[in-house]
């Protein structure tokens, strides 16, 4: 009669073929970090996909839904989310680690901070030697001031011949990186770089474009629209940028330089949801969503990159206007706060 109070007993997890003990509870992730798996992962919050792994064989439990981020070819093929997984009983996964030994850590030092706007700091950073990445993709990155505490954040711009890197940080109430990176002077300060990781990049393909960026998402848009610039890309282009009031608008000169040099069509729209009325501004208002579908072109494919909220949102109507999920790609701004309310 007491056999419904027992302790779970841990259960085993194979992942490719090697065999680790998962404790009661635990994610499948988490069990094979402690067991020095090198798992691919990164936000550890069911945000990013990184640490997506087929299910050959058990049963686990998962923490979030994850039909919002894995395709329905994912999900037909059994794929889960490592982080997200919790074993019912023992199990059998594949994944993927060719992109684990891509990634390194290299070392650098700060060369510059620049103010985007109120509560963005572009952070500028001279690697010690040169990183190859897709743009579009991210990185981790640390401070010496900070050791031991590593952020996630995609790199703003294409890869440049000198080996200098970007990244735009947005304080986050409470951040301890993001908060050292916008108020103390980190010029000259030794930083390391790991990386890449991440599946967010221009696919080839014919079709007119739709990029939707809220707040720092736009960090990787810019980079893989320098990068397809450069690579003689000649898509239609609809760039659209969320953000709060003017006052959060950044990086415009930069857009207009992409518009004026690109060789096809390109509408920027920004949209401001908390623009004072009266304040002269003539552009749209309300949040991005509201302008997915009249600013769709028949046929586009769509790259995604800011909040998660606002992810979902823009996937909905995407998929509603009946864009399959194949030709939507996302990158989702996860922080350590996100973490609550996403395992919520």
């Amino acid at each position: 009669m007491f056999s419904f109070f027992a302790k779970k007993k841990p259960t085993t997890a194979e992942i490719n073929g090697v065999a680790i003990t998962v404790n009661p509870k635990e994610t499948l992730l988490q069990a094979a970090l402690r067991q020095g798996v090198d798992f691919p992962h990164s936000c550890r919050v069911g945000g990013c996909a990184a640490c997506k792994c087929k299910l050959v064989e058990g049963k686990v439990r998962e923490l979030t839904e994850t039909s919002y981020i894995l395709s329905d070819e994912d999900l037909d093929l059994g794929c889960i989310l490592a982080c997200q997984s919790v074993p019912q009983t023992d199990v059998r996964v594949q994944v993927d680690m060719s992109a684990q030994g891509q990634r390194r850590k290299v070392g650098g030092r700060v060369v510059g901070q620049d103010r985007l706007t109120h509560d963005i700091v572009q952070l500028r950073v001279q690697l010690d030697e040169a990183l190859p990445y897709k743009a579009g993709q991210f990185a981790n990155i640390e401070l010496a001031s900070l050791p031991g505490v590593s952020r996630s954040y995609s790199f703003a711009t294409p890869v440049q011949p000198n080996s200098q890197v970007s990244f735009f940080v947005r304080q986050v109430p409470g951040g301890r990186f993001s908060t050292e990176v916008n108020t103390r002077n980190l010029v000259d300060q030794t930083i390391t770089v790991e990386g890449p990781m991440g599946d967010f990049w221009l696919r080839k393909a014919d079709a007119p474009l739709l990029l939707v960026a809220g707040g720092s998402g736009l960090a990787p848009i810019i980079a893989l629209l320098q990068d397809a610039l450069e690579n003689g890309v000649r898509r239609h282009v609809t760039l659209l940028f969320g953000a709060r009031q003017q006052a959060d608008l950044y990086a415009l000169d930069t857009i207009e330089q992409l518009r004026k040099a690109w060789p096809a069509s390109f509408r920027f729209i920004p949209v401001l949801s908390a623009e004072p009325e009266g304040s002269g501004w003539q552009g749209a208002r309300g949040m991005v969503g509201d302008h997915v579908l009249s600013a769709l072109e028949r046929g586009a494919h769509a790259y995604l990159c800011g909040p998660p909220p606002m992810i979902d949102a823009v996937t909905d109507l995407l998929r509603q206007a009946d864009i399959v999920r194949e030709h939507i790609h996302a990158d989702r701004f996860t922080t350590l706060h996100d973490a609550p309310a996403v395992a919520a």
